[in-house]
Order: structure tokens, then C-alpha cells, then sequence
């Protein structure tokens, strides 16, 4: 139990600012929070499984220059889809668009994940405590972190004009891909 709330308060503060906690709150501005939490749970769980299975292994393995590219233009795809999306609600809700929305959240958060600075503390925890109460601790408390800025988001996106959240939105997505494509090919 102890590996699950060192687990919990480390990646809970660690995730607090970080690229995907603000991808979660953009996110929010845009579509249904139920949509939203479950896709953000959905690659945490993920996430932090590979952390705690692989992470310490093959960490120095993996090729993260090659993620990050890839992870950039996902997030540019995802700042033109906002920007250019200006359907009804309805679309987003009906069970076809809900399933595309919330699989495109998951493989944006799983993205924005990878390699992060949770991921290699997650791995570093689960190397050290039990690997089954770090993976359940770093996942609630990455999770929590998400679901704090989803629901600042959702409080954002109602007080905004839907247009504003839009291109705010894209623009978020915009910069995050900028920023990998810089650290895999600038600053590494």
C-alpha cells in the first residue's frame, strides 16, 4: 500500500502543469467529460502499464527522437480537426463520434505521454515497490490530475464563446506539436 500512494503523490505532482494535463483541459473546452475522463483513464492506464512492464528495461531502447516526430504531427492533425470542426454537439455524442472522439483522446494522451517525465518516474517507482500498486497509484493519480483540468476546462468552455475555445483549443494542439518536433529534433 505504500507503493500505492508514494505512486500516487509523486505522479499526481509531477503530472500538475505538464503537457498532458493542459492537452486535458483542451480537450474538455471541446467535448463531453465523460468522453474526456474516460479516454484520459484509458491512456494512463496504458501509460503507466508500459512504465511499470518495460520502462526500466527498455527505456534507453526505445526510440523516443522517432516518437516525438510521430506525436507532433498527431497533435498537428488534432489543431487542424479542432480548427476546421465546427459541427453541432450532436455529432460528438452520437455513438459512432463518440467512440472516434474518445479513441482519438486516447491515442493523443498516449502520445503526449510517452516518455514523460511521469512515465520515468512510474518506471523508477515500480523498480524499487510493487509493481502492481505503483501501476494503481501512478494511474489514479496522473488521472486525477487529468480530471482536475478537465473539469477547469469544462468551466472554461461554458464561459467562452464556442469559436474561442475552438481556435484556443487548435492552437494548444498546435504548440504541443510544435514543442515535440523541437525536443526530437532540436534538442536532443
Amino acid at each position: 500500500m505504500d507503493a500505492f500512494l508514494l505512486a500516487f503523490a509523486v505522479v499526481f505532482v509531477a503530472e500538475l502543469g505538464d503537457k498532458t494535463q493542459l492537452v486535458a483541459l483542451g480537450l474538455a473546452t471541446r467535448y463531453r467529460t465523460v468522453i474526456v475522463l474516460a479516454g484520459i483513464t484509458i491512456a494512463f492506464a496504458i501509460t503507466n502499464g508500459a512504465s511499470v512492464l518495460v520502462g526500466g528495461l527498455l527505456g534507453a531502447a526505445l526510440p523516443t527522437t522517432a516518437i516525438s516526430v510521430v506525436g507532433a504531427f498527431v497533435f498537428f492533425g488534432f489543431a487542424w480537426w479542432t480548427l476546421r470542426d465546427d459541427d453541432d454537439d450532436e455529432a460528438e455524442t452520437s455513438s459512432i463520434g463518440g467512440r472516434s472522439v474518445l479513441l482519438s483522446i486516447v491515442g493523443a494522451m498516449v502520445l503526449a505521454e510517452l516518455g514523460d517525465k511521469t512515465m520515468i518516474a512510474t518506471a523508477t517507482l515500480a523498480a524499487r515497490e510493487s509493481p502492481v500498486w505503483t501501476w494503481l497509484g501512478a494511474t489514479l493519480g496522473i488521472t486525477a490530475s487529468g480530471a482536475l483540468a478537465v473539469f477547469v476546462g469544462r468551466v472554461l468552455g461554458h464561459r467562452l464563446p464556442r469559436r474561442a475555445t475552438r481556435i484556443g483549443a487548435s492552437v494548444l494542439f498546435a504548440v504541443f506539436g510544435v514543442a515535440l518536433l523541437l525536443d526530437a529534433l532540436v534538442w536532443s
